[in-house]
């Protein structure tokens, strides 16, 4: 047997090769005929990494199979680790089958594993690790022959044709739309092909010169930008289409056909096993195979199309040109050879951090001990909590940095591996693979043609869309607004500025504007006088807050640092800045009273959490106010976990506590020995005293009863408030409430999330056993909502019923103080498959696993709800699906029918802020605002209403008014975004609106790079369009309001004498200051008074009589341009 102690573990890389060493695996593995068996016992959790690194010391390629879904994204996860850095986990996917398959991620996923597979060749590649769920293993996929065929590679330089790519693509099944955003969609735009093939971890944008590629790039799905340039790319064109699959996708074409005597059954053509891709010297890792075919069985029970399967020993049987091992947590004694690992768990090692140092010193006399933290800071901070021990000083303790699942301890090879899982009983992290950037949400909601709108001249009227006008030869596009009695007006894109969607404070129609009505100018100065009243109060409130003197907590020191640094995961720049604002709250003398809005997920609860330490640090205790038992529940969880390297004292209080629990932590709380309670509205009880409060987080504020406020209010007059809603205010509102609220917006949503997959369904049983045994194969969990405790039961009968394989609990608020916490520790154990709840659910639970959702009688539901509980799945890699179940036979209302469709189309990351607008369309604006501005909202329109305010808030702080680049500009000028150029109304309308929008320099560089890489080189008209906003930024700041034209003249109708004076002075052409609010620029030179010579007929470079109008853009242009 090898030496068990030639060399000492450093680091976490070192493991595989010194288990290698220590046990002989890849010397016995070389000693082995083919046809021995080689058995591995002692090996589970992070054990299963460790093998496969050790073993790609010796093969290139390793193939594990494993009994869990979870556990392929574990292993290859904790392989990285090990420095097996190229592994990738091959899941189930989660398509049955039809068209729709291709643009699932899970087939994504899969595809990319094969072309990983397809392109190892024999030279000397870096060892490649393929992690398989059983299931996965055993699900068929495109043959090589197929893949190959299917495929196509791409050159900058090629002369291909793009509309034969175009027609290749629709006939392998993608879908043609206007902007990609999944695998297995196109869009074209003039030259401009942009791609998601299933194989590539980013869509592919083409450009083409004539029948040349001309450029190939990836682009990010968020923002729909570039990223990347490519010489080359390859794309899988491959997808299923409806002739290859059985008819009903719920119902095997045949019961009885399952598999024939060799395993085929009814094979679909062109398919095969995922073995046919494995390279020749690939090692398969059977992991506990009694286990693997368990699962086999009960997955072929539970799959509808078995044609796409093959079974287990039929998978096993394709395996025999390769080395297969066998890997078991205990021995088995079956196999030939037996390697034992002699491992045991490193689990509960030690219960507080003095008993961790005695037990570490303890093992530290015949161990390595190899402390693995998360992250550098969180490494640190544990050499900083073990440096005084016997281990460390003999150099027996080294610190690493990685993402393991868990630690484990090798007896004979006297290795004991810690984690933060086993030190301080923390969660491991499960981190999804690392997507795109999150991109801030900008605009609130689309405009269609049919919708209210304000014109902020006229008032109120209806959006009939954009038409084609043709004036003096020229072409431009205009909105059109119909009023009362049918009167339209039409407006040029290029003043879209003058539209605005209308969103207003009531559910009643508001009446359509009358043209040449006094009425709109009366509703507007009403609303005027409103908003100044509501600006002056709000500014009395900030300045009482100010006057008071509230807590000055320390600045930032060490702990933390370290504390902030051990996040194990990717700060978004919003929650840097509210972090940033908090810390800047609490160490100003100044009470913090500061509201964190942001979407569900999008990381309000460390911005808490760091605010929350800082004032623990301060020496101040801390109350954390929920709106429910099970939210009190997992914020205690996270709290404590998060804060567990750290003497921190977290209590909790709330109805899953005993009374005897509860009064000693009431008492705890008097005595200062409790640093931070979470609680629910037990909390805001008379017979609650602290000791010393310093801050008080509520989440949900608007959820809590009015007696509970008020308790709050005494409760914390002098303290520093944290206030955090998963309701996000408009940015529109946002920006108006600047200076007189302390607001912070979260909009960027965290990497590592993905959309949640939103369907409306009547109650359908094929629909509900699909979806459920979709979960159920890839080893997933299931929510389901229903809101009445009287038939739950019945409801589950139901469900059983349907999917008689599904294992179920119920929860809901009526249950023991004990039943519903052991009811939801199970859920989270995975003891049971799906929980029929009530929205105890909505708030704040946090179950990676649970990645379906189902909404009984969503109808009933109000849409932040309906947002709120679709908020509970989709929080890790796996695609997630939420369901919105209304009775089959019931009539909708237009309100709910309303609310069913905005949440089904803003399922988006960051739908909450597109959701709250349309949430105020149909509720009104009353709860927002108070409700005596409601009526103000809906007389002029929740968009004006909110700019007024701006205006009003900037008017009581003596500020100047804002720059605003919204400048009129009439003049005989062709320009537009052609149909050719953005064939998507809905995108035209957005950019026009963010052209309207543009108020610097760099806004307008970014808007022509936009262009330039979406939809390709600019045509003439578009840049001219690109040109008027720079015309408009110009003139906005000579303070010139508008620009117009005559036979003669340019006119430009100034604000600021000192500036036109200004702009004549330091213009080449001349401009004339002919009163007190116009000045005129000639369009042709004029004779110099007191000579005879002629005047030019044009100024040089500028020709006026060109039909598209660029000669007065540049007239103007060159007279405004900035110094």
């Amino acid at each position: 047997m090898a030496n068990t102690t030639a060399t000492t573990a450093k680091e976490l890389v070192d493991v595989p090769r010194l288990l290698d060493e220590a046990t002989g695996i890849n010397a016995r593995l070389s000693s082995l005929s083919p046809s021995d068996q080689l058995a591995f016992s002692g090996v589970w959790g992070c054990l299963r990494a460790v093998l496969a690194a050790a073993i790609a010391r010796r093969s290139a390629n390793i193939l594990m199979l494993l009994p869990q879904a979870a556990d392929a994204d574990i292993v290859a996860g904790d392989a990285i680790a090990f420095g097996l850095t190229d592994s990738i986990a091959l899941p189930l996917s989660s398509g049955d089958g039809r068209g729709e398959s291709i643009r699932d991620a899970d087939y994504a996923e899969r595809l990319q594993v094969l072309q990983r597979l397809s392109d190892r060749d024999g030279d000397r590649v870096e060892p490649l690790l393929v992690t398989a769920y059983i299931g996965g293993a055993m699900q068929l996929v495109p043959t090589p022959e197929k893949l190959e065929a299917s495929t196509r590679r791409l050159s900058v330089g090629d002369e291909i044709d793009p509309e034969e790519i175009r027609r290749w693509l629709a006939e392998a099944g993608f879908a043609a739309t206007t902007a990609v955003g999944l695998p297995g969609e196109f869009a074209t735009r003039g030259g401009l092909l942009d791609v998601y093939s299933a194989d590539q971890p980013q869509p592919i944008r083409i450009e083409w010169f004539g029948d040349e590629i001309e450029s190939i790039r990836r682009f990010d799905v968020a923002s729909q930008r570039s990223i990347e340039p490519l010489t080359e790319v390859e794309i899988a064109a491959i997808g299923v289409t409806a002739e290859d699959v059985a008819e009903d996708p719920y119902e095997d074409p045949d019961p009885q056909a399952s598999f024939s005597s060799n395993g085929s059954g009814d094979r679909e053509i062109d398919l095969g096993m995922i073995t046919e891709y494995l390279p020749e010297d690939t090692i398969v890792v059977l992991v506990d195979p009694q286990d693997c075919k368990l699962t086999a069985e009960n997955l072929l029970r539970r799959v509808e199309v078995k044609s796409r399967f093959c079974d287990y020993d039929e998978l096993l049987a394709s395996l025999t040109d390769h080395r297969v091992v066998t890997a078991t947590t205990f021995a088995t004694g079956s196999a030939d050879a037996v390697i034992d690992f002699q491992s045991s768990t490193a689990d509960s090692f030690a219960t507080s951090l003095d008993e961790t140092r005695l037990k570490i010193d303890e093992v530290a006399g015949d161990h390595e001990i190899l402390l693995v933290g998360d992250t550098p800071a969180d490494a640190e901070r544990l050499t900083e909590l073990l440096h005084d021990t016997d281990a460390a000083r003999q150099g027996r303790l080294h610190l690493c940095v990685g993402e393991l699942s868990g630690g484990f301890r090798l007896l004979k090879a006297q290795w004991l591996v810690l984690t933060g899982a086993e030190l301080f009983h923390r969660s491991p992290v499960r981190r999804g693979r690392t997507r795109a950037k999150g991109k801030p949400i900008t605009s609130s909601l689309q405009l269609e043609a049919g919708d209210l709108v304000v014109h902020l001249s006229h008032g109120i009227g209806l959006y009939r869309g954009i038409q084609t006008l043709e004036k003096n030869g020229q072409h431009l596009e205009h909105l059109v607004v119909e009023f009362d009695g049918g009167s339209k007006i039409y407006v040029p894109s290029s003043r879209i500025g003058l539209i605005q969607r209308y969103i207003g404070g009531t559910k009643n129609q508001p009446r359509l504007a009358k043209i040449g009505s006094q009425s709109w100018a009366r509703q507007k100065k009403s609303a005027e006088s409103a908003v100044t009243d509501m600006a002056c109060e709000l500014l009395e409130m900030q300045a009482s807050r100010t006057a008071r003197r509230g807590i000055t907590f320390d600045t930032d020191n060490t702990w933390q640092n370290q504390f902030d640094a051990c996040f194990p995961y990717s700060e978004t720049p919003d929650q840097l800045h509210a972090i940033d604002d908090c810390k800047g709250d609490m160490e100003s003398a100044k009470p913090m009273d500061r509201l964190i809005c942001g979407d569900v997920g999008f990381g309000k609860t460390e911005v808490a959490m760091r605010a929350a330490f800082k004032a623990v640090l301060s020496g101040y205790q801390v109350a954390v106010l929920v709106p429910t038992t099970v939210l009190a529940e997992q914020h205690f969880h996270n709290f404590r976990d998060r804060m567990v390297e750290f003497p921190v004292e977290i209590a909790k209080l709330s109805r899953f506590c005993t009374p005897a629990e509860q009064r000693e932590t009431v008492k705890d709380l008097k005595r200062g020995k409790v640093d931070i309670v979470v609680g629910t509205h037990r909390l805001a009880s008379k017979d609650v005293d602290f000791s010393n409060l310093g801050l008080v987080v509520v989440d949900e504020e608007q959820r809590f009863g009015v007696a509970v406020k008020e308790r709050l209010k005494t409760l914390h007059s002098n303290v520093d408030v944290l206030t955090l809603s998963a309701t996000p205010i408009p940015r529109t509102l946002h920006m108006a409430l600047v200076g007189v609220r302390d607001i912070s917006n979260l909009e960027t949503p965290p990497a590592e999330r993905r959309s949640v997959e939103t369907n409306v369904a009547r109650w359908d049983d094929k629909l509900i056993r699909s979806a459920i045994i979709r979960e159920l194969n890839r080893g997933g969990q299931i929510f389901f909502v229903h809101n009445r405790i009287g038939d739950m039961h019945s409801v589950a009968e139901r469900i059983k019923r349907i999917v008689p394989e599904v294992r179920i609990g119920i929860g809901h608020g009526q249950m023991g103080e004990g039943d519903l916490e052991q009811v939801m520790v199970d859920f989270i154990e995975h003891k049971f498959d799906l929980l029929l709840a009530t929205t105890i659910v909505e708030s704040g639970l946090d179950i990676p696993n649970a990645n379906t959702i189902f909404i009984d009688e969503a109808d009933h539901y109000g849409l932040s709800d309906l947002h709120q509980l679709r908020g509970r799945v989709g929080r890790y890699k796996h695609q997630a699906y939420c369901y919105l179940l209304i009775a089959q036979h019931k009539h909708l209302s237009p309100e709910a029918t309303k609310r069913l469709r905005a949440i089904e189309e803003y399922s988006q990351m960051g739908a909450g802020f597109a959701i709250s607008m349309r949430d105020l369309e149909i509720r009104g604006a009353g709860n927002l605002l108070g409700s005596q501005q409601s009526g103000h909202i809906a007389a002029i329109g929740y968009e004006m209403y909110c700019q007024l305010l701006e205006d009003a808030v900037r008017q009581v702080q003596n500020l100047p008014p804002k720059l605003s680049a919204d400048v009129d500009i009439d003049l005989p000028v062709e320009a537009y975004l052609a149909e050719d150029y953005v064939p998507d109304l809905r995108h035209k309308i957005d950019l026009y609106r963010r052209m309207a929008r543009i108020n610097n320099a760099s806004e307008i560089d970014e808007l022509r790079d936009e262009l330039r890489d979406r939809f390709g080189p600019l045509p003439p008209a578009a840049e001219r369009m690109v040109e008027l906003c720079e015309l408009r930024l110009d003139a906005a700041v000579r303070q010139i309001a508008s620009i117009t034209n005559n036979d003669r003249f340019i006119v430009l109708n100034y604000t600021n004498r000192q500036q036109i004076e200004q702009v004549a002075r330091n213009s080449e052409i001349p401009v004339r200051i002919v009163d007190r609010s116009k000045a005129y620029i000639p369009i042709r030179p004029q004779r110099k008074p007191g000579t005879t010579t002629p005047a030019p007929k044009a100024y040089p470079g500028i020709d006026i009589e060109k039909p598209d109008g660029s000669g007065w853009l540049k007239l103007a242009r060159e007279v405004l341009k900035l110094a």
